[in-house]
């Protein structure tokens, strides 16, 4: 977990928790908690299975756990009522969180998330890409060089897709490995990928907005519907920008999410 605005009073200071997707960590957050600390106190958390967190058994990867330690992270830091930004699963977290404790959650930023189901068919699709990973890499370069190159999984992979890996994987005698269990990863994927979370976004009674990058996963139709349902929803979309949108094109993310977020403090100064 990582604290950035820790100087600021916190009893005066609105709180931001930034959640990060499947196989991420907090560390992916960086840019984004620097440019938030001067005005927020801002925590990114690494959840259970990922980045430094515990590993414990594939059975403990429900949605309720990972929704009950962001639950946790708000109360014991004294963050809520906090924005909660979530990337792809971590925006599912966000909005189930948000869902389940509205005392908690003053604004929800989503960001390429999808509330429909996905199916078997991308759960198989998934496990034959991990099984398609050459592990081990020999060096961080070969991370980067793969994910961001050869991924034959991907249709466009890119440099920053490269980076984003090489910051997930450790080093270990025989080479680099990633800093998390494939098959716990899976397991996570497999508590939401099988159903639609249309009725989660409906009890959302916080301003929310959901941003998709234009190349990512989360196409405009069913942006724009998710933002219908969202009793407060709003809309922002990044240009040139795959599915890591706050990764690959930092800029350009905080630009669509600055206007939500003056607006949120200007509500709590008016």
């Amino acid at each position: 977990m990582s604290d950035q605005g820790q100087d600021l009073d916190p009893a005066t200071t609105p709180g931001v928790l930034l959640l990060h997707g499947l196989m991420g960590r907090a560390s992916h957050w960086a840019s984004t908690a620097r440019w938030l600390s001067g005005r927020f106190r801002a925590v990114a958390l690494d959840q259970r299975g990922h980045g430094q967190s515990e590993k414990p058994p594939s059975a403990a990867f429900t949605r309720d756990a990972y929704v009950e330690d962001a639950e946790a992270a708000l109360e014991q830091l004294g963050l809520g009522p906090a924005v909660v930004v979530g990337h792809a699963m971590g925006a599912l977290t966000a909005w189930q969180l948000a869902a389940k404790r509205p005392d908690l959650v003053r604004g929800l930023i989503i960001l390429d998330m999808r509330a429909s189901a996905l199916g078997a068919a991308s759960q198989r699709e998934w496990a034959d890409w991990f099984r398609a990973w050459p592990v081990p890499f020999a060096t961080l370069a070969d991370v980067r060089k793969w994910f961001g190159e050869d991924d034959p999984w991907v249709e466009r992979p890119h440099r920053a897709r490269g980076e984003f890996y090489a910051e997930v994987m450790r080093e270990a005698q025989d080479g680099w490995h990633p800093v998390f269990e494939p098959e716990q990863m899976l397991k996570s994927r497999e508590t939401w990928v099988y159903d639609a979370h249309w009725e989660e976004l409906a009890q959302v009674q916080c301003p929310a907005l959901v941003v998709r990058g234009l190349d990512g996963e989360l196409g405009r139709a069913e942006a724009q519907e998710m933002v219908r349902v969202l009793p407060r929803g709003q809309y922002a979309e990044v240009a040139d920008a795959g599915h890591l949108v706050h990764y690959d094109q930092p800029e350009a993310w905080r630009t669509a999410i600055e206007p939500f977020l003056n607006t949120i403090l200007t509500d709590l100064t008016s």
